[in-house]
């Protein structure tokens, strides 16, 4: 039986097995689930075709924001000129920017670790793969690694804005994309714990407030900056950037740092940029249009 509670775990299995920390997190989950190991692998591939169409379906299809208190922003980032980023990068924004629009719209994605920061692992993975023409496997392998970390996370802390705050779902979508990266890139197990570590502390602290209660601010454009430092933490830690402090140890000053978050940070829409002028109007304004469309 694989068993694992932390990163460090992880790491120590796959130095043993001289294996990725994916391969482990496989096993783990066809033994968990008491299924057969082609089968976890084929229910991760329609996760990952999932991930695929919600990138396609937010940049093409036809469609708006609830209440239409914002304008959609991923394809013409997209196609826009870009003064600074290059178009490999700009294509990560604009991928997170989509998977995050169409789950506001209400469209099918894939919750990694939540619906609310279910653009970040897509546009990474799906971008990295493109640049490093990985194959599927090796995608496939990537992504168990990520659930394996977001599992770490859930365990030892929170996945949930309700708890922890953003840094629970943008946070963690983003240290377990960057770990990801690690292994996609064929990193050391060590180099993906300080990836996660790095990721995790650069977000550390950052509240959930969503404007109205709704999925679209400051969340849509949480996911695109999440996406930008995976890339950055895991290309930090390829690069043999160490975190002073083990990812596993980032991960539980995260849960206290979240138990000290007043409830009016955490998805209540009571704090934050949610209260501000602006952002009382546009739950005002909200809330008139449920009350019409329920007449």
């Amino acid at each position: 039986m694989v068993e694992f509670k932390t990163l460090k775990d992880l790491i120590m299995l796959a130095k043993e097995r001289k294996c990725k920390i994916g391969e482990i997190v496989w096993e783990y989950e066809a033994e968990v689930e008491g299924a057969s190991k082609e089968f976890v692998w084929d229910k991760m591939v329609k996760h990952w075709n999932v991930m695929k169409r919600s990138i396609e379906n937010g940049l093409k299809e036809n469609f708006e924001l609830p209440c239409k208190i914002a304008k959609r922003y991923a394809k013409k980032f997209l196609e826009g000129k870009k003064s600074f980023l290059d178009e490999f990068m700009s294509k990560v924004v604009a991928r997170a920017l989509a998977v995050s629009e169409y789950n506001s719209a209400m469209g099918l994605v894939c919750a990694a670790p939540t619906a609310g920061s279910s653009g970040v692992i897509p546009a990474v993975i799906y971008s990295a793969a493109e640049k490093l023409n990985a194959n599927e496997k090796e995608v496939i392998l990537a992504l168990f690694t990520a659930s394996g970390i977001g599992l770490i996370i859930a365990n030892k802390a929170s996945i949930a804005g309700s708890e922890a705050g953003c840094q629970a779902e943008v946070g963690a979508a983003a240290a377990m994309a960057a770990g990801a990266l690690v292994e996609l890139a064929n990193g050391k197990p060590e180099q993906v714990d300080h990836a996660v570590a790095i990721a995790l502390k650069s977000i550390m602290g950052l509240i959930c407030d969503p404007v109205a209660g709704l999925v679209i601010s400051p969340c849509i454009k949480r996911n695109a900056f999440g996406a930008v430092l995976a890339f950055l933490a895991a290309e930090m830690a390829l690069s043999e950037v160490e975190s002073l402090i083990p990812a596993d140890e980032v991960i539980e000053a995260m849960d206290s740092v979240g138990r000290l978050m007043h409830p009016d940070l955490k998805e209540t829409a009571r704090g934050g940029i949610a209260i501000t002028p602006t952002g009382e109007k546009i739950r005002e304004k909200c809330s008139r249009k449920e009350v019409f469309k329920s007449k």
